[in-house]
């Protein structure tokens, strides 16, 4: 598995507020045996998740993702996909003030995912990717080579911090949300701004989609994509063109001429739009198998070619097959400090040898390394 599979997930006609572009993601049918809902989290925001005895994870957690994959439905026999009430749903009358979501008083979290009772894994979304990025060959050098410090060979990359912006301040994207249409069959959402694709967001059920779509204003943004919608234009929506309508005579030809232009609009948005996502080759790292799916974490290959690169995780099940996903993308400086902790790592960590990888001279390594904010990991006479 090295590809993101969305097979089951068709796209809709997007819609555009400003520099805000929204291409809905439908499912024929819901995937069966899994359900999410959403533990929110009370407090400002500032989260802090144990890693280990000594390591320590900060952010703005506002909420937790629960995976139930009990799957005890109508015919009550586990697995059988029926519909079930999500942990933590509030039955009533369905009156607007009905609590959809359990709260939570904010914990010091352990782990970023964690087993709950019964057949139920709590996550921390997104948070589990950025996690897996900040982690990436966080030891440092696993050789002492005479230019790294003392503090580089203690404590490698300890501590790493990266930059992200609240979905709320990304321009446009709030109004986006909140005014266009969810379709029926909607389990999942492309965020476009300025036309870059800002992030992917899948569900296993329509249900799910809909208690979870407002959340997407309370995830975290890249650098790129903020300034993109604070500078960039607006974007082209899409239109329906049907030619000069001669042949188009009954209803049944109108039906099919419009499912014409759902077909290439699919098309187009899986071979531009979407390509640099789906036809991306990823490592992927396994957290978690629940009964017949799989929570895993992806990183990118960190290649130089100028595209956009995604950091996310994911829920498949036992093919491959997407049934949740959320990605985030990386600015062009987190690309750069990925391939160069990769190309370190690949070396050694032995400054020449790299250099020679890179192309580049030693001292030109150096210069890139400090850029890079790892200007602490090397003695200060290098």
């Amino acid at each position: 598995m090295n590809r993101l599979d969305l097979t089951g997930l068709a796209t809709r006609p997007a819609q555009v507020w400003g520099g805000v572009r929204l291409v809905p993601l439908v499912r024929e049918a819901p995937v069966e045996g899994l359900r999410l809902h959403r533990e929110v989290y009370e407090g400002l925001g500032a989260g802090l998740v144990e890693l280990g005895p000594r390591n320590h994870y900060v952010s703005y957690i506002p909420h937790g993702l629960v995976a139930d994959w009990s799957s005890g439905g109508e015919s009550g026999v586990p697995g059988s996909g029926g519909q079930s009430a999500a942990y933590g749903t509030q039955l009533g009358d369905g009156g607007r003030d009905a609590p959809r979501t359990l709260r939570l008083p904010r914990p010091a979290h352990h782990r970023m995912a964690k087993r709950r009772p019964g057949d139920r894994l709590r996550f921390l979304p997104l948070h589990l990717a950025l996690e897996g990025y900040l982690a990436l060959h966080f030891g440092g050098p696993s050789t002492a080579w005479a230019e790294w410090s003392r503090r580089a060979l203690r404590d490698g990359l300890s501590p790493r911090a990266e930059d992200a912006y609240l979905g709320w301040s990304v321009r446009g994207l709030g109004d986006a949300l909140r005014i266009f249409e969810i379709h029926p069959d909607q389990c999942g959402v492309m965020v476009y701004v300025s036309d870059a694709l800002a992030a992917a967001f899948v569900v296993p059920h329509p249900e799910d989609y809909r208690l979870l779509h407002a959340s997407l204003v309370e995830d975290l943004y890249g650098e790129l994509v903020h300034q993109y919608a604070l500078y960039g234009a607006p974007v082209a929506e899409f239109g329906a063109h049907l030619g000069d309508g001669a042949h188009i005579v009954t209803l049944a030809d109108l039906r099919a001429a419009a499912r014409g232009q759902e077909r290439a609009w699919e098309e187009a948005h899986g071979a531009l739009f979407a390509r640099e996502l789906l036809d991306s080759s990823y490592g992927f790292d396994r957290v978690y198998r629940m009964g017949s799916f799989t929570l895993w974490r992806f990183l990118p290959p960190f290649v130089r070619d100028g595209s956009g690169q995604h950091i996310g995780e994911t829920i498949t099940d036992h093919k491959g097959r997407v049934a949740y996903l959320k990605t985030f993308r990386l600015s062009d400086a987190q690309i750069r400090r990925g391939y160069l902790l990769h190309v370190l790592a690949g070396a050694d960590w032995e400054l020449s040898r790299a250099a020679g990888v890179l192309g580049s001279s030693r001292e030109e390594l150096v210069r890139r390394i400090r850029a890079a904010g790892f200007s602490e990991l090397l003695k200060g006479n290098v």
